[in-house]
This record gives C-alpha cells, structure tokens and sequence, in this order.
C-alpha cells in the first residue's frame, strides 16, 4: 500500500505539500503545476488518506469540506416568514455569499418557531457548522444553540459573546430626528416596537429619537408614541386612533419602512395630507419605499451587505479564527423623498 512518502517522492515535493494539496489547504502558495503533479501521483500510485488522516483532516480548518459545512438562519420575524422585505433582503446577501463559496442555507426558522421545543430539538439534533442570528432569543434557548452549534454570527442580536454586524441604531435614529427638526418640525412622533424587555423606551432607536429631541429643546409627547409591536396592522390601527382625537404631532419617525408605510395608510384614509399636515419620516429603504405614495423618506441600512459581512464572519471562524468577537458597524445614509 502507497504511503505519503511514495507520493512526495515521485511528485519530486516534500510530504508537507503533498498533505496541502490534499488538504486544500490554502494558507499556503502553491502552483497549479505542483497541485497537478501531486494528484497525478496520488492517481497513479492509487494512493487512499488513511481514516486517522482523515480525522485529523476533519480537524484542520481548511480540510472541512464545503459539503460537511452545514449552515442554518433564524430570522427575527413574528408572522409571515418570508414577507418581509428587510430580513429577506439580509437573507439573500447572506445566499449570495454562501453561494459564491460553494456553501448554502440548510434550514430557515424563526424566533418563535424555536420557542417549540420540539421543533428547537428537529432543527438541531444533528451536526450543524454554524448559524447566522438574526434573533437575540431567550437565554434558555439561546445557550442550547451555543451548546449545538460551535460558530454563531449575529445580525444586530444584544450578546455580545458572539460576532456581530450590523447599523447603528442609536445614530439612525438620531439622524433621522435631526431631518426632521431641520425641515422645522417641533412635533415628532414615534413608531416602533418594543424591546426585549417588552419596554419600547428600552429600544435604541427611540433612545436615539428621545435624546435629540431633548437636544433640541423639543418635549416629547406620549400621545404621539406609537408601540405597534412591528404590526403593520396593530399600527394602522393605533394611527387611526390617532387621527380621531385630531391631536397629531407635525411628523413621525418610524422606526422601519413597514410601519411608515401603514402610517402613510393611514394618514390618506383618515383625508391627512402627507407630507402638507404630517410628514414621515422611515428607517432600512426597502425596496418598495420609494414606489410608495408619496415616496417615503427614509434612512438607507445597506441589508444585503450586512447579510454578506454576517457570512464572511461566520466562515473566518469555521477556518480557523479565534479572536475576540467583533463588532462590525456598516455605514449608513439619509434618504430623502417626498414624504417629509
């Protein structure tokens, strides 16, 4: 039986080289011509990798595989699994990525779907390479993925022992308050969701709306706060109550594009103008934003990047990276369109 040693010798390279190439091991350069030679010394000697080489293949990050590499999603969505423009779109940065690296989704579940213990133990009784987390979870359910899955990376989740991308949601806020301030308005509203703790002041977007209107010498009015739990319908509900006691604020942030569009619903069903009486103001640019009417200002969060720099994170831990977790902050831009 042929050793490695009996394949060095006749490809005329060390053992070394000949366990990289078999191991597609790409930390170091080697030419295409000593690539071709090794294997076609490994064809003709007819040469096997022995089981313990292969354990401990197993074991080098460049020898896993892409078809061992088995990578899952859990998406922060409440209802409607696919229908939301904003995580979809995370969603297919990440596809592209993992799909350019010869790698896809295996599984796609949500938050609450996970609160099923029985689906939680389906989704992750067998080996699972990594997760892409959109979702901070409850502590119970997030230390049995930790304990299940070895490289977790999060999208914009609050634990901080894992890698994390994503905007500043503090700083959007923030800006997208001062447009609104800088077009003259002292009446600002906000619509938003609550936090983890059930709490929306808890959130750091309204802590980002909340401080610069304080900066400004602006008061904020809890009549025009607005927690529509990311319920299209519960806020179109609570708009058009709103509108009835005729004390509406001159604008609102809303805290993502979807509750901007059902405040915009609203405002045109209850006879308002927008943005003539009351201007809105959105937060991610989904794609239909800017077909809306009037097309909705907005603050651009680059989703498909995040969904990308989510994946580059997550395989540089499957290879072999074991630094500190990272925080990666992706840039983000005013948007201004017709509704404020």
């Amino acid at each position: 039986m042929s050793t490695i040693r009996d394949v060095a010798k006749l490809a005329n390279v060390s053992t070394a080289t000949v366990s990289r190439v078999l191991n597609n091991d790409s930390k170091y350069k080697i030419t295409e011509e000593t690539r071709a030679k090794v294997w076609q010394a490994v064809t003709q000697l007819n040469y096997r990798v022995s089981s313990s080489v292969k354990r401990q293949a197993a074991n080098n990050d460049s020898s896993a595989s892409k078809t061992n590499i088995k990578i899952g999603c859990v998406l922060s969505v409440t209802k409607n699994k696919y229908n939301d423009p904003y995580f979809m779109s995370i969603l297919s940065g990440a596809e592209e990525r993992l799909f350019s690296q010869g790698h896809d989704i295996a599984f796609i579940r949500t938050g609450p779907e996970l609160d099923d213990k029985k689906i939680l133990y389906n989704t992750f009784n067998e080996s699972i390479t990594g997760l892409i987390l959109m979702e901070s979870l409850n502590t119970e359910t997030y230390e049995y993925l930790r304990k299940q899955v070895p490289y977790i990376v999060g999208i914009d989740t609050e634990r901080w022992d894992i890698d994390n991308v994503g905007y500043d949601h503090y700083s959007v806020a923030s800006m997208a308050v001062e447009h609104l301030i800088e077009r003259g308005h002292t009446q600002i509203g906000f619509i938003g969701g609550s936090g983890s703790n059930g709490n929306i002041k808890d959130s750091q977007r309204y802590r980002g709306y909340y401080s610069t209107m304080h900066a400004a010498g602006l008061s904020v009015n809890p009549d025009w706060i607005i927690d529509c739990m990311w319920d299209e319908t519960l806020c179109i509900e609570k708009m058009n109550r709103l509108c009835e006691t005729k004390n509406l604020p001159t604008a609102f942030f809303a805290a993502s594009d979807l509750m901007a569009m059902a405040a915009l619903s609203s405002l045109y069903n209850n006879g308002i103008s927008v943005p003539d009486q009351v201007a809105v103001m959105g937060l991610s640019n989904i794609e239909v934003s800017k077909f809306y009417n009037p097309p909705l200002s907005t603050v651009n969060v680059p989703t498909k990047e995040i969904g990308m720099v989510a994946v580059d994170l997550l395989l540089d831990r499957i290879n072999g990276n074991t630094m500190l977790p990272k925080r990666v902050i992706l840039p983000t831009e005013l948007v201004i369109r017709s509704s404020t």
